[in-house]
C-alpha cells in the first residue's frame, strides 16, 4: 500500500491476541507494551490495550509510593500498536521486517496513568508512502484522553 489512501478492501479482526501479537511484533517482556488488539482496520487504524498493572519494572522507581505510567511508555505503546498495524497491513514480502520509530511530534499528556488502568491506545495512519508510515495516536482511559502524539515509523529489514 502506498499513498493517501489504501485499496477499496478492507480486511477487519475483530481481536488480536497475545500470541498473535507476538508474531507481528518482536518486542518481549519487559518491552512488550500492549496486551492485544481489540479492533483493526488493515491499512487504516486499531485500537491497542495496554492494562497497567503495580508489578511491572518501571513502578519500581516511578515513582515509589505513588506509581505512575511513564510518558514515554504510553507513546511506546503507541508506537508498538501502530507496528503491528504496519505488519498486519503489509503482504507476506515483509516477513521478518521490524518497524523502526522515525520522530514524534505534538506529544501530549492530559493526565496521569496508574496502576488498574486500562489503557485503550487509538491508532490513525495519517499517510504512508512507501515503507515509511504517518500515524496519529491517542491514548484513552475509561475514555479520556490522556496522551496523543504524531509520530512516524519505518519498515526495514533486520540489520
Amino acid at each position: 500500500m502506498s499513498g493517501d489512501k489504501p485499496e477499496e478492501t478492507e480486511t477487519t479482526l475483530e481481536d488480536v491476541d497475545i500470541n498473535r501479537l507476538m508474531q507481528l511484533i518482536p518486542h518481549r517482556y519487559p518491552m512488550l507494551l500492549i496486551d492485544r488488539i481489540v479492533d483493526i482496520v488493515a491499512g487504516e487504524r486499531c485500537i491497542g490495550v495496554k492494562n497497567i498493572t503495580y508489578n511491572e519494572p518501571q513502578f519500581m522507581g516511578h515513582f515509589p509510593g505513588q506509581p505512575v505510567m511513564p510518558g514515554v511508555l504510553m507513546i511506546e505503546a503507541m508506537a508498538q500498536t501502530a507496528g503491528a498495524l504496519v505488519i498486519y497491513s503489509t503482504d507476506k514480502s515483509t516477513d521478518g521486517k521490524l518497524v523502526y520509530f522515525l520522530s514524534v511530534d505534538d506529544c501530549r499528556f492530559r493526565r496521569p496513568v496508574v496502576p488498574g488502568d486500562r489503557l485503550e491506545l487509538h491508532v490513525t495512519r495519517v499517510h504512508n508512502r512507501g515503507d515509511v508510515w504517518k500515524f496519529h495516536g491517542v491514548g484513552k482511559v475509561d475514555g479520556k484522553v490522556v496522551c496523543e502524539a504524531n509520530y512516524a515509523a519505518m519498515l526495514v529489514d533486520p540489520a
